[in-house]
Formats: C-alpha cells, structure tokens, sequence
C-alpha cells in the first residue's frame, strides 16, 4: 500500500463524533459519524454528492461485527432510510471532492467492497448483493485506485472489517509461530498488528471450565453458531484463521475458561510469550 499523508478534521474537536478524512492528492473525501450524530451527518453539503456509504455494527444474531454496503447518487437521501435499522452504530461516506463520481463508479464500488467483505470474513453483511457494473479500463483502474484509498482510511475512522488477518511466510513464520496446548490438544498463533490471530486447524476443548466468565462462554457459543469452531467429539476445531483482540482472548477460547495469553503462548524452545517480548526491549 502506498504512503500517505492523511488530515483528520474534528468539527467538534471530539474524536468519536462527526470527523471528516482527506489524503493528500487523492480526489476523495470521507465523512465518519455515530449514529448519535445521524442528524449533523446527513446535513453535511459532501452527502449531497454521488458516493459509498458503510454502516456498521453488531450482528444481533451472533454479537459479531456486522455491516451494509451502499451507493447512492444523492447520499443523505438514500442513507436516511436506515434508520429502521437496529445493527449500525457508525456511518462511513465516501464521496468525491471534484463530484466525477457517476452511477456506474459508485455500483463498482459497491460491488468491489462486498466482495471484499466475503473474502476477509470478519463481519457478517446485511445486504448480500450488489448490482455492480462494467467500465472502460480506464475507469475501472482509477476506481480501484479509489477503492485503495477507501481501504486505506478505514482503519483510521475506526473499522478494520476490511483488513486481512496477517500472513507469514518463510523465516518470519518460524520466527512469529507460537502454540497454546492444554490435555494433548494444540493450536498455533502469531502477534498481528490488531491483536493474535489463531490458525485455522487449531484444536480447542469441547467443554469449557465451570469457572468461565460469561465472556469466555459467550464467545465460544458465537464461534460455534457461526462455524468458526466446529465440535468434532473429543475437541473443537478451528474451521478457518481468527483474529483476536489479545492472546488471553484467543486462549481462553482454547482452554474454556480464563487464561494469561503471555504465559499460556509458547514458542517451540517453550519460552512463555512474555518472556519473549521482554527479550525484545
């Protein structure tokens, strides 16, 4: 991803309210708002232009992460209709700062962004279809520079359901790999920049501890409704990678119950995670 200098604009000079973005040398512009603020965002002048809009939330069915994708010529008038909607707590626009976004460029977005949201998998979609649309190369290419930055600022406005789970690979994979293994099963994870991943192929246990928080079983259940975690019996297996906020979070998944992800982590030397990371100041 290329480099970027980005400004952030606070209105109200609060951070979790109404906040624009702006990259330099990049014709887009973003407006982010809780759902506190619906009222300011749809009377901001940029929601008059053709663009993207996001919301996002929480899947009421599973307490996972949870959004809809749209387009709309005239944003505010498309965006106020969802209010009906109980998921969403954020609104993210996107629009263009020179208004050369047409119907078709924003259909391509839209299309691009739900096809992301499938592949990364982090957050369910509560609209599954985008009519999408064909566009000369040339446009296509410009929109997907688009798209780059679009993907670029998410994280910044403060949803990361766009972002792939790390991958390592050769040396870097030796290095980051470390496993969690309670009554001969094991699991393998690795540190990312948004907290641990956990592999998939990983084992868990089937029952959980009876001192477990109702975090601990309430997450569990989560993963096992939504296929995540897969009962084969004698253990649980993880039916694809997950990214946690933290290793306890992934080990307590592991063991059942609460667990010091800096202590239950090892390398293969058998180093507790902790003391690795303390090596490393």
């Amino acid at each position: 991803m290329a480099a970027a200098t980005i400004k952030v604009f606070l209105p109200s000079g609060d951070a979790k309210r109404l906040r624009t973005a702006e990259i330099s040398n990049w014709a887009g512009k973003a407006v982010a708002a809780p759902r506190s603020e619906f009222k300011e965002l749809l009377a901001r002048e940029e929601l008059a232009s053709a663009g993207i809009y996001l919301l996002t939330g929480v899947n009421p069915e599973t307490g996972g992460a949870m959004v809809y994708i749209g387009e709309a010529e005239v944003v505010w008038k498309r965006i106020k209709n969802h209010t009906a909607k109980d998921f969403w707590n954020q609104a993210l626009v996107f629009v263009s700062k020179d208004a050369n976004l047409t119907k078709s460029h924003i259909k391509y977005l839209e299309n691009r962004l739900i096809e992301r949201a499938k592949e990364i998998g982090k957050a369910a979609l509560n609209n599954q279809q985008a009519s999408g649309a064909k566009l000369p190369e040339s446009d296509q290419a410009d929109m997907e520079v688009f798209l780059s930055r679009i993907l670029q600022l998410l994280p910044l406005l403060g949803t990361d359901i766009f972002t792939p789970i790390e991958k390592f690979s050769g040396k870097k994979k030796e290095e980051a790999i470390l496993v969690c293994e309670i009554k001969g099963l094991k699991a393998a994870g690795a540190r990312t920049s948004n907290g641990f991943v956990v592999y998939q192929g990983s084992q868990a246990v089937t029952k959980g501890r009876p001192s477990a928080n109702k975090f601990v079983v309430e997450l569990r259940q989560r993963l096992l409704q939504e296929g995540t975690l897969v009962n084969k019996g004698d253990h649980l297996l993880f039916s694809k990678d997950v990214e946690f906020s933290s290793p306890s979070t992934a080990a307590t998944v592991i063991i059942g119950g609460n667990a010091n992800g800096l202590r239950e982590w090892k390398d293969n030397k058998g180093t507790i995670l902790k003391d690795i990371e303390g090596e490393l100041l």
